[in-house]
């Protein structure tokens, strides 16, 4: 995931879960087709320096890699990292908790159906 509409689309539309070290938020697109899994990290300047930031994308990505064998084909997620994430060494704990607390509320979420489009006549 690259470009800053995924990331919008998948922030406001799906479900979120989160933990004391980040936020997990996950979408899944109505399509016909299963489609790939795409993760994205967003870790802001507050997380830290550049040095920093990046240290924690890796350990976020690296952790992440079990944890898209039991996510559903075609689901988007974005890993959005706090601050206390630069040195929270439950870390993992906490990415694991979130990503699974959102793959159960996307179980359970029924996007809302448009109503029908009355006919005056």
């Amino acid at each position: 995931m690259r470009s800053a509409a995924e990331f919008r689309r998948t922030i406001s539309s799906g479900v979120r879960s989160g933990r004391s070290t980040l936020v997990v938020h996950a979408h899944q697109p109505v399509t016909d087709g299963g489609g790939t899994t795409t993760v994205g990290f967003v870790v802001s300047k507050a997380v830290g320096g550049a040095v920093v930031r990046n240290r924690v994308k890796r350990r976020l990505r690296h952790l992440s890699v079990p944890l898209l064998a039991e996510t559903p084909a075609g689901t988007r997620v974005v890993v959005r990292a706090l601050p206390p994430a630069a040195t929270a060494p439950e870390l993992g704990n906490d990415l694991r908790g979130a990503w699974h607390g959102c793959l159960r509320k996307l179980a359970a979420y029924r996007p809302k159906q448009p109503a029908p489009e009355t006919v005056r006549r």
